[in-house]
């Protein structure tokens, strides 16, 4: 394209962010680098720019194949971008979600009061 895109335009229309005003945040708290670089939510975004996304417990890199400015459904906006993300980022996320789960066997219904202060004391305690 021929106009020049936000770094925060373009990651809400490639659907990396839910708003476009959460894209902006995460620009200016230091979570959006462009070649190892933090950026503005103002930061024009070229094709052929690599972009990391710092998100929970992993970070995301992508590659920048096309420049949109309008948000696009699902199956187009995977077409915009080249995921360089490593194996070992999703395995993070993966753990991460894993030990946040507590397994419960079918039947048992609801933790009592006393159950659950137990799984709090737990959660909190250091191995």
């Amino acid at each position: 394209m021929d106009e020049e895109i936000r770094i925060d335009k373009w990651l809400w229309s490639v659907r990396m962010f839910k708003t476009r005003s959460q894209a902006s945040e995460a620009c200016r708290s230091g979570k959006i680098r462009i070649q190892d670089q933090v950026v503005k939510p103002s930061r024009v975004v070229n094709e052929a720019d690599v972009v990391s996304i710092h998100s929970g417990p992993m970070t995301k890199t992508l590659k920048v194949v096309k420049t949109i400015g309008n948000r696009v459904g699902a199956k187009i906006a995977v077409t915009c971008y080249e995921d360089l993300t490593p194996q070992d980022e999703y395995d993070k996320l993966k753990i991460a979600h894993e030990t946040n789960y507590e397994h419960r066997q079918r039947g048992l219904g609801r933790p009592t009061k006393r159950e659950r202060r137990m799984i709090e004391r737990l959660k909190k305690s250091k191995f």
